[in-house]
């Protein structure tokens, strides 16, 4: 990542990470946010954002959402602004076949970088797990939209919005919401590879 946004300024909170770790929802990821004085910071947040409220009647847990389709809902239009928007970077990323079948994992196909659309809310309070209590976390999730022809085959209904080039990363990160909100796209068909299925039915983003 220092190379892709190398000649900018970066504040790097991340430490040392291993190469091409297999990450779950609700455990901590990388992420490019602006930083709070200009540049970029690298840091870590907790995949999952804030619950919407009508899922949490009679409930005491927010196990958190992974990922966001419905961008006019109330609930997320409040975090898509600029200071909410962030990078996730990953290497390929997961789909279910279905209960038992295991996990299609998807890599670009000329093996360009890439990065979730994400949205991230810092300093956040809530039970995510019982055992756990109230914890405070930097929290987020990504994106999605309709699927490509590669994840359609799979078949989802939906693929994470990848972000591929310098300028979409920019406007993601920098532009107003008019602007920003047209990346929430698929990815074109033939953009992607597809690995063998995982045994873990746990399905997860890498």
């Amino acid at each position: 990542m220092r190379q892709l946004f190398s000649g900018q300024e970066i504040l790097d909170s991340l430490g040392n990470l291993p190469p091409q770790p297999e990450i779950y929802p609700d455990q901590p990821a990388p992420i490019v946010r602006a930083g709070s004085s200009g540049g970029l910071a690298f840091a870590r947040a907790r995949w999952g954002l804030l619950t919407p409220p009508q899922y949490l009647v009679g409930r005491k847990v927010a196990r958190g959402v992974t990922n966001v389709r419905n961008a006019g809902s109330p609930h997320w239009r409040r975090w898509l602004g600029r200071e909410n928007r962030c990078l996730v970077p990953l290497t390929s990323f997961a789909e279910p076949h279905g209960a038992g079948l295991g996990n299609a994992w998807f890599a670009h196909a000329q093996g360009a970088p890439m990065f979730f659309a994400g949205i991230h809310v810092p300093g956040w309070t809530s039970v995510r797990k019982q055992k756990d209590r109230a914890t405070t976390d930097d929290l987020f999730a990504f994106l999605i939209t309709a699927p490509n022809a590669e994840v359609a085959a799979v078949p989802p209904k939906a693929m994470p919005v990848i972000l591929t080039h310098p300028s979409e990363w920019k406007t993601w990160l920098e532009a107003g919401w008019s602007e920003a909100r047209l990346l929430q796209r698929p990815l074109p068909d033939g953009s992607l590879l597809v690995g063998e299925a995982s045994a873990d039915p746990a399905g997860a983003g890498g």
